[in-house]
Formats: structure tokens, sequence, C-alpha cells
């Protein structure tokens, strides 16, 4: 029976920490650290539960049922375990976080030297995406490519812009700022969506599998167990990442005047500091970490895509490259605000799901207390998502420009503020977490219905 030995078992898991450190994991923590300031600890222990602990968890919970979605969503049943998965893929692929992996690396990295110009800029996400490509058609050497190759580079720079966040502060830490002075923890929970690590751990897991099946190993158990030793190698490498990059963001205030994103910040912090060479290092950082994070997401998608749709895979790996490519032209900023509505509508459902797998054994039917539980997560997920585009006071808005004639306004005008006004006076629901409440009601009365009709 075929077993990895310890060098590939590390090579496996420095290949899951590569996958999972993109655009995200370098961008947010900074900024979160700045605004955290002298709330620094319980925001980055926030930011480390759904940045680090939900993947955890969502990669355990894949490697018991077998690696992938599809199994873990069975208990939904095929349609609504189909769509979830569809969303999931589009968003962490060609949607969202594949294009902002290009574009971060970009305006990180490289705008320094070349400027923030559209050429410039499509020049670069043309180039990266070849180098995706080209990786992408070959998922089977993931290990030796990343594993062994880039992997060891990553680290390396990480490990001396992280030691300088901690160890050369550009000033002293500031007071905190907006959520962060009441409720930091909470806040840091939040920040945590926007890494998007949980929804690339439910796609992630099936690569890891792959990737120990294309070593030889076939038996699930070993899978499995491989499976999470990488995970859990990875989750310790990405909450050093976090931890300092916290602390180099809580450190630069001093820096951040006019900045709209972290990955100014972490710009201005490195040039402040080391200057050009230093900003040599960011660029090797940020381009090896999302080019990376990109291969591992296109290869999930094509994998996916291929099989549902039964269409090759490479076929569907190039035009998801293509698409990825068309999106990444907008904007670092752009993305980030465009996806905050989606993850906030989408993270609860991760999260319901991998909770409700990870307690599989103690419903005695699974399908009774899956299926109403996600889809009140649903309702109220998206109801989240809403809120935080501002659709409530769109509507709002657009009613009161309405003339106010006829039994039929009236309705449609009470009904939308009745609906608002709930939906606004759950407990968390400023927080988009209105959620949290209902799904838990209706867990408890599932999971007795369940244990009722089964005895």
């Amino acid at each position: 029976m075929a077993r990895l030995h310890h060098f590939d078992l590390l090579a496996l898991g420095f290949m899951t920490f590569a996958l999972f450190l993109g655009a995200g994991n370098i961008i947010f923590p900074p900024l979160a650290g700045l605004q955290a300031g002298e709330q620094l600890l319980p925001a980055a222990l926030g930011f480390l539960m759904t940045a680090v602990g939900l993947p955890l968890l969502t990669v355990v919970a894949l490697a018991r049922v077998g690696g992938g979605m599809p199994a873990l969503t069975a208990p939904l049943g095929r349609t609504a375990g189909t769509a979830l998965a569809v969303a999931v893929y589009l968003v962490i692929g060609p949607l969202f976080a594949t294009p902002r992996a290009a574009v971060a690396s970009f305006e990180i990295g490289i705008s320094p030297f070349s400027g923030m110009g559209a050429l410039a800029l499509s020049a670069y996400t043309s180039a990266f995406f070849l180098v995706v490509w080209a990786l992408v058609l070959f998922p089977g050497r993931l290990i030796d490519i990343v594993g062994k190759l880039i992997t060891p580079v990553l680290i390396v720079a990480l490990i001396l812009l992280g030691a300088a966040g901690i160890w050369l502060p550009a000033g002293p830490v500031a007071p905190p700022q907006g959520d962060y002075v009441n409720q930091p923890l909470l806040k840091g929970f939040l920040e945590g969506y926007l890494t998007m690590d949980a929804l690339g751990a439910l796609v992630f897991g099936i690569v890891i599998a792959t990737a120990v099946q294309d070593r030889g190993v076939h038996d699930r158990r070993l899978i499995t167990r491989y499976s999470v030793i990488a995970v859990l190698i990875a989750a310790l490498a990405l909450a050093l990442v976090y931890v300092s990059l916290f602390y180099l963001g809580a450190g630069s205030h001093v820096l951040a005047q006019g900045v709209s994103n972290g990955g100014e910040l972490l710009t201005r912090y490195v040039q402040h500091s080391f200057g050009t060479p230093g900003l040599l290092l960011l660029a090797v950082v940020i381009v090896l970490a999302c080019l990376t994070t990109a291969v591992g997401l296109m290869t999930a998608c094509g994998e996916f895509f291929s099989d549902l749709l039964g269409l090759r895979y490479r076929l569907v790996a190039t035009v998801f490259v293509l698409l990825s490519l068309l999106i990444s032209n907008v904007g670092l900023t752009q993305l980030i605000q465009f996806s905050i509505p989606v993850l906030v509508g989408l993270y609860p459902l991760a999260i319901v799901l991998v909770v409700l797998s990870l307690c599989s054994h103690v419903w005695r039917v699974p399908e009774r207390v899956f299926r109403p539980v996600m889809a009140v997560t649903c309702v109220f997920g998206v109801a989240d998502g809403l809120n935080a585009v501002g659709i409530g006071q769109w509507v709002a808005h657009t009613l009161s420009l309405l003339p106010p004639d006829g039994l039929a306004w009236a309705s449609v005008n009470t009904v939308s503020t009745h609906t608002a006004r709930f939906f606004q006076g759950l407990p968390l629901a400023e927080w988009g977490m209105a959620w949290v409440l209902p799904v838990g009601i209706t867990l408890l009365i599932a999971g007795g219905v369940d244990r009722w009709r089964s005895s």
C-alpha cells in the first residue's frame, strides 16, 4: 500500500498553504490591524476564527465525506447541492477570487515600478493568466510545481516581511477606529470573510485529495489523514502570516493617509522601511502567492465544471482563465466592493453546511435537518447580503419617489417597510449576521423533529 514519505507530506502541506495564501490573505490583515490599533489581539483572534479555523474545519469535513462538495452537499438533494456548489465555484473562481489575485498582485507588486495605467494592468494580467493557464493544464504536478519549488521561496520572503512588521514598526500603535472600538472580536470575525478561505476550502479539498491520489495513495483513510495533516501545516503557517501582518498594519497609521485598501498600506510600509529592495521582495511575495492561488482555483473550477457539464477539462479551464482575465481589469478596490455583499450572503451557507456535516453523526436522517436549516440560512443570508449592498435604503428611496395612488402602492410600501424593520431588528443584523438566531432556532426544531420521528 502506497504511503507518502515525510518530505512528500511536508510538500503537500506547503502546497496547501500556497493554495490558500492569495490576495485576500495578504491585503486584508494589514488594513484590519491598522483599524484595530490597540484592540489588535481580539480583532486578530476574530479574524483567525473565519480565516484559519473555518477553512481547517471545512477541509476536515470534506475529508470525512471523501474530499468533494457533492458528497458534502448530498443531504440537500441534487438540485440544491449543485446550485450551492456552482455559486461557490463561480465566486472563488472567475467572478471574484481569481481576478482579485491578478489585480492585487499588480497593484501591490508591479504598479510601484510600472504605474497604475490601464495598459500596464492589461499587459500584466495577460502575462499572469498565461502562466496560470500553462500550469492549470497539468494539475497532477501541483505538488512538484507548487509544493517543492514555489512555496519555499514564498515562505522565506514572508518570514522576512512578517519579522519586519513585528520588529520594525513604522510608528506606535494608534487607538482603534470604527467598529473595532466596541466590537473588535466580531468585526475581526467578519473581516475574515474577505479572505474567501472557507469558500476556497470547499473546493481545495478535492484538489488536495487528488494530489495525494496522484502519488499513488488510494486508501480512503490515508487520503483523509494526509489531507488533515496538510491543512494543519497550512493553518499554522497562515496564522503566523496573519498575526505578523496585523502587527505591521497596527504600527503603520503614520503611513495611512489616503489609503483605500490594505495593498496600498502594505506597499507604503515596505517602501518606507526598505526602499526599492523591499518593493522587489514584496513583488516576489505577492506575485507568487497570487499565482499559486489562481492556479489552484482554476484547477478546481475546471475539474468541477468539466464533470458537471460533460466537457473536456482543458476547454473549461481555458474559458475560465479567459473570463478571469477580462474581469481582472476592473481594479482591486472595485472588486472588493462588489464581493462584500456576495460574501455576506454566501458565507453563512458555508459555515452552517460545515457545522451540520461535522455533526452528521448526531442526525438520524440528515436530510430532515440539512434541508430546513440550509433553506432558512439561504433566506437570511441573502437578506444580509442585500442589506450590505444597501438595497433596503434603495427600495425605500425608490418607493418614496412613486406617486401614492391606489391600494397597490400602499400594500407594497407597507410590506417592504415591515420586512425591512423585521430583518433590521434581528440580533446582530447591523453586523450582517441576522441569520444566526433564526438558523439556531430552526436547527433546534429540525433536530428535535429528527429525533422524534426516528424514535
